[in-house]
């Protein structure tokens, strides 16, 4: 067990252990430690927080202080890290990041050399050289930072790359919400150089409004904008530019199981396609059948999109995702992109003559509905006797025609509740049932 590292890096709130300038500090001399056997150059970029600023700093004098060389590259998309330290011949990347969640919250990321997240071993020996008293290497091994200047530029001909030359989106109009993080500098000009007429939301960061009413977890501001503006469609990002969530012409929100089935039967139809599409245990149902009837194979990973990334390398498959908008295309990049997959979108878009909402037609999703409880300290709900129980009465009413999940959040002090079912009424009901389970759960432990 690994005891700061979850499903997606460290998180936490700022100020409270790991969180901390202390321990960032210390994270950057135990990463120096590791990374430096192979190069002495570590690259770091970070979303728009506020705390980020502190962090960088702390990260840089532990990398240095072990000898290893810093590259900052200021705010950039978590995928932007993953594609430069590819191009930088880095021998690791750091995102100073908390995704999705409020600006009062911050983590770290690691990638490897080759852009994917670093291995449990790498996690595992970062965590030994954290419990290893700091030494300071002698003074002429001291590491060198420096600042990249053009790390934007890069990134934005690099997402261009990922589209077809000679295809163009003018006659789009796009609404693309940059949640206030770290793709505000990047997106809108990726998108209105390829020829959309691009309207901007959530481009303003303050390192206070990351994620606060706008991106990929509060679609509601880009819904009214699209149907306001009569765009063709919509396009919110996360903080970090790792999530995908999109808007149709007509205001329905299309998520992570909408984008794979785009791209996937995009992919097909132009004969570019093999092998079959990862999801998660999160993935509707109805996304299942609809590849089935078309020939598509699907596998289901653990939620995270590290997990998916290690289900398409086992299978050699190069689509996956999410149903939260982590979509992974390998056969362009190594890690989740929302730019990215939002391009391989409007290329089905443009290349079809279709618009979003028709894009979809064949896909016939279950009722499906996620409630979050909030808890004081995560548990594992299917090692409860009473949740067994609960599952066990929600899958029997359910008979075969449906899913459940209760599972803890990897990045949240959260336990998820997930119904999916033929019917809204009945998915409701249980939903319901089973949060006051839960809550009966966490009550008698609070208690104890």
């Amino acid at each position: 067990m690994r005891k700061y590292f979850g499903t997606d890096g460290i998180r936490g709130k700022v100020g409270t252990t790991p969180i901390t300038p202390e321990f960032m500090l210390k994270l950057g001399w135990a990463a120096g430690q590791v990374f430096k056997e192979k190069d002495k150059k570590i690259l770091i970029g970070k979303d728009t927080r506020i705390s980020g600023y502190m962090f960088e700093s702390a990260l840089e004098s532990g990398i240095v202080a072990a000898g290893a060389d810093v590259r900052l590259v200021g705010p950039m998309p978590t995928p932007a890290i993953a594609y430069l330290t590819r191009t930088f011949r880095a021998s690791a990347g750091i995102v100073i990041s908390a995704s999705h969640n409020p600006f009062y919250d911050n983590g770290i990321k690691f990638f490897s050399a080759e852009g994917g997240k670093v291995s449990d071993e790498i996690e595992e020996r970062i965590e030994y050289y954290l419990d290893q008293p700091m030494e300071v290497v002698e003074s002429s091994l001291i590491g060198r930072a420096r600042r990249i200047d053009d790390a934007a530029g890069r990134y934005i001909e690099y997402c261009k790359g990922t589209f077809p030359i000679g295809l163009q989106l003018s006659g789009l109009k796009i609404v693309v919400d940059c949640a206030d993080g770290a793709t505000y500098h990047v997106a809108p000009r990726v998108f209105s150089e390829l020829g959309a007429d691009v309207i901007s939301i959530g481009a303003n960061p303050d390192g206070l409004n990351i994620n606060e009413f706008s991106g990929a977890t509060k679609p509601e501001l880009l819904r009214k904008n699209v149907l306001a503006e009569n765009a063709d469609i919509g396009i919110a990002l996360d903080g970090d530019g790792d999530r995908l969530i999109l808007v149709d012409r007509h205001g329905v929100v299309r998520d992570g199981d909408d984008i794979l089935y785009i791209i996937a039967n995009h992919l097909m139809s132009t004969g570019r396609f093999s092998g079959g599409v990862v999801g998660t245990l999160m993935s509707n149902f109805g996304l299942e059948l609809a590849f089935s009837e078309t020939g598509i194979g699907f596998s289901r990973a653990a939620v995270g999109d590290r997990y998916v990334n290690e289900k398409l390398v086992q299978h050699g498959w190069v689509l996956g995702g999410e149903p939260s908008g982590h979509i992974v295309c390998r056969s362009i990049t190594t890690t989740g992109d929302g730019i990215v997959a939002a391009l391989q979108v409007l290329q089905a878009m443009v290349e079809e003559g279709k618009a979003l909402d028709e894009l979809l037609t064949g896909l016939v999703k279950f009722p499906q509905k996620l409630k979050n409880i909030r808890v004081a300290e995560r548990f594992v709900p299917n090692e409860e006797p009473a949740l067994q129980k609960a599952i066990a009465v929600a899958n029997e009413r359910l008979n075969g025609l449906g899913r459940v999940l209760l599972r803890a959040s990897g990045t949240e002090p959260l336990i998820r509740v997930m119904v999916e079912g033929r019917d809204d009424e009945t998915v409701d009901e249980l939903v319901d049932y089973l949060v006051e389970e839960v809550n009966a759960v966490v009550a008698a432990k609070q208690s104890a």
